[in-house]
């Protein structure tokens, strides 16, 4: 049986709550739903790190951001560092990278084979925190004009960005079926829509009424927030506008209408794989980086470990491979290199990989086997002043940072994480605080973050002075090998450029 193909669905900032296939009523994503109702969809899928840059490195990875210092979205991520598109090309695929994965440092490949499109995000080191200076609020970091200017428009940075990434999808897609590299293929198509700013083109934003969208369901005053909401609350600037339940509706209207085009662009993806006659034998993969608090306990974007920000859709579509399911058990984006690996080597010889992993491999879920049933996050990034790290097991999350009170939650009696209970549930708590020790030393993990800002931010002063060379990853396009040319016959090269062929 040939190895199938990998077409991996990235979304950015995308909560599963916002989504049908996980209960929500409002958004329209028909696509996503199809490959919801035919695939398996993983209803406790969490990111390691609740921030864009930390959580692909780790899901390319395998590894906690901690392990491969991934601190933020100014971190590089070593080229040494093997990544599922190493394992997968020595396993004799093809990778090819769409999108964003917002890559920093000089290395903007890491294992991919090609990559069709720039990212959307720099790749220097211009966005490193800086845990000793708190009360200087970032510029270049998320501010409440992406809430407060919501609402409809003609176009946008991240429109401009996911046209071409799909523009570029598809056509590789075609590319591909028609030339004669015969290698089965891995590609990953990375959107950065449903993240803010909150806006979207009229033709989605008319898909909603405004009546019919919903609003936050759990309402906390500031001053009652746990220190890290107030935090944040503080690096995001949301003290410094007055925002009204206008803007938060219209907040979320736009983000719904973003869920839609994102959706029209997995349903012209899928039609291309069908059209390639590609879609029977390619395991199509949806995920998000993270996810997006929307306005819920007076918070908005990610960079906490609450439901909304952390959580994130993970679905498997292949029926000829796995059969439609539900799964409930806690895993994480660390665990999609292994599972990788292990479906693309077919179980033909033991995988050996050149680094330890933190993740586990989807398998025994896939084939309804059992399987783990536990997630690590960190976050170590700006709105921090040291360490914060999470625990999911069973039906308690924690999150413990040395500065702050534990928080503890029961999410099968507490779903929206209202009630703190790690003073009234001492022994569960005391249980995953020593899972906590085991895991990480946070007074060294500490020091080693505070150190990587301060040579970052050297590194980047010194890189701004006199001559720059960018790292941005730049496209190569031969134009002389594009269209018609007359380094082949004019039959020789429309014969070759029609799928599929005649004859």
């Amino acid at each position: 049986m040939p190895k199938p193909n990998f077409l991996i669905l990235m979304a950015d900032q995308l909560t599963p709550g916002a989504l049908p296939a996980y209960g929500n009523a409002v958004a329209r994503t028909p696509n996503l739903d199809s490959l919801a109702a035919g695939g398996i969809t993983f209803r406790s899928a969490y990111c390691n790190s609740p921030l864009c840059a930390p959580s692909r490195f780790s899901f390319m990875t395998g590894r906690l951001p901690s392990a491969i210092g991934a601190y933020d979205n100014a971190a590089e991520l070593s080229a040494e560092l093997p990544t599922f598109a190493h394992y997968l090309r020595l396993a004799g695929y093809r990778t090819v990278l769409s999108g964003k994965m917002h890559f920093c440092g000089p290395d903007q490949l890491h294992g991919f084979e090609e990559r069709l499109t720039t990212d959307i995000y720099p790749a220097d080191f211009g966005w490193t925190p800086d845990w000793l200076d708190f009360e200087h609020r970032p510029s270049w970091y998320h501010s409440m004009d992406s809430v407060t200017q919501a609402g409809p428009c003609v176009r946008t940075n991240q429109i401009d960005f996911d046209d071409e990434v799909v523009f570029r999808a598809k056509r590789q897609l075609f590319d591909m079926a028609r030339d004669n590299d015969s290698r089965p293929f891995c590609m990953v198509v990375s959107l950065t829509h449903p993240h803010d700013p909150f806006a979207t083109t009229s033709e989605y934003w008319e898909r909603y009424r405004d009546r019919d969208i919903d609003m936050p369901r759990v309402r906390i005053a500031p001053s009652d927030l746990d220190p890290h909401s107030k935090r944040l609350q503080y690096v995001c600037g949301m003290h410094l506008q007055d925002v009204t339940e206008t803007h938060v509706r219209a907040a979320r209207h736009a983000y719904y209408g973003a869920l839609s085009y994102m959706d029209d662009h997995v349903g012209d993806l899928l039609g291309v794989l069908r059209a390639t006659r590609y879609a029977d034998h390619t395991i199509v993969i949806v995920l998000a980086d993270h996810g997006e608090m929307l306005g819920e306990r007076g918070l908005w974007y990610k960079m906490n470990f609450f439901e909304a920000a952390c959580r994130v859709p993970l679905i498997f579509h292949a029926p000829a491979l796995f059969k439609p399911a539900t799964i409930r058990q806690s895993i994480s984006l660390i665990d999609l290199l292994p599972t990788l690996v292990e479906i693309a080597g077919d179980g033909q010889a033991p995988v050996s990989y050149a680094s330890e992993l933190e993740g586990r491999s989807l398998l025994p879920h896939l084939h309804n086997s059992g399987g783990h049933d536990e997630v690590l996050g960190e976050y170590l990034a700006e709105g921090a002043i040291a360490p914060i790290v999470m625990i999911r097991t069973g039906y308690h999350k924690l999150i413990h940072c040395p500065v702050d009170p534990d928080q503890l939650y029961d999410l099968r009696l507490d779903p929206d994480e209202r009630s703190n209970i790690a003073a009234t549930a001492a022994d569960v708590a005391a249980r995953m605080q020593q899972r906590a020790r085991r895991t990480w030393d946070l007074d060294s993990l500490n020091k080693r973050v505070l150190a990587s800002q301060r040579r970052r931010r050297q590194v980047y002063a010194a890189l701004r002075l006199g001559r720059q060379t960018a790292w941005d990853y730049q496209p190569r396009f031969d134009a002389t090998q594009e269209y018609v040319r007359n380094d082949k016959s004019l039959e020789e090269r429309e014969a070759s450029a029609r799928f599929p062929r005649i004859g």
